[in-house]
């Protein structure tokens, strides 16, 4: 029996320009965000992983139970995983004392073994696949460790690896110049190439997350954690409200 259009369609949208646009955005909202309520109003790592935790489950149950592709809810569901990535990467980092190359190695496991699961489970891991709820679960578990693994590589390269925040975002800026021309010039895996970029995206938007917010003695440029992420989120808005995003294709 063939598939209707509806059914054809996937709850993720096409990636395209805006959508690495508006992930960045949301990537570099999530540490702005998340350090907003951990250091700012001072509720702590792990108070504030347990809210961000509850807005991300809240989201993605609406998100999974929605009928088709609405970018308002797809978009607050990533928001909500770079919040929770932030803080429940720093928790892990600084307060359970592992640190950042040991957080990075646990999260970059964390982030195969679902993968791995996912693969094994059902085939793929191509975004083209992302059509029931059991899809959906793996998805948003793989970008889940995916954008904790983020805070915690960009952390490591901006403080541990000596780059500062201009180098870090220069070494991943570079990364994810790379994984687009590889996409335009290799006959790389397209599914290989998303996942790298889609990765890669979130110590970017990490460490342009520091440098807004951080003290200047630190080498960030002190803006106002609340401010950065109320620009951001605008930036956001405006982006979903003036480009049509389309589902990505179901392939079948």
């Amino acid at each position: 029996m063939n598939l209707t259009t509806e059914e054809a369609l996937s709850k993720v949208p096409e990636v395209t320009l805006v959508f690495w646009i508006i992930k960045i955005l949301a990537t570099t909202l999530g540490e702005t965000g998340g350090d907003a309520l951990s250091m700012s109003m001072n509720l702590g790592y792990l108070l504030s992983t347990g809210i961000f935790a509850a807005v991300f489950l809240a989201a993605v149950i609406v998100q999974i139970r929605a009928r088709r592709f609405h970018p308002a809810i797809y978009w607050t569901t990533i928001i909500a995983t770079t919040t929770v990535g932030t803080t429940l990467a720093d928790f892990a980092d600084r307060s359970l004392g592992i640190g950042y190359a040991g957080g990075t190695t646990l999260l970059f496991g964390l982030l195969m073994a679902s993968l791995a699961l996912w693969y094994r489970t059902l085939g793929s891991v191509s975004i083209d696949t992302v059509g029931s709820p059991r899809s959906e679960l793996f998805y948003w578990m793989t970008i889940m460790f995916s954008q904790t693994l983020g805070t915690a590589l960009g952390d490591w390269t901006a403080d541990s690896a000596g780059l500062g925040y201009e180098g870090g975002a220069l070494v991943f800026g570079v990364l994810l110049a790379l994984i687009a021309a590889a996409y335009y010039r290799t006959k790389i895996s397209r599914t290989v190439l998303f996942w790298a970029a889609f990765i890669l995206t979130r110590p970017l938007g990490a460490v342009v997350g520091d440098l807004l917010d951080k003290p200047l003695h630190a080498g960030g440029l002190d803006l106002s954690r609340f401010g950065a992420s109320a620009v951001l989120l605008s930036a956001i808005v405006v982006f979903i409200a003036a480009f049509r995003q389309r589902p990505a294709r179901l392939s079948h």
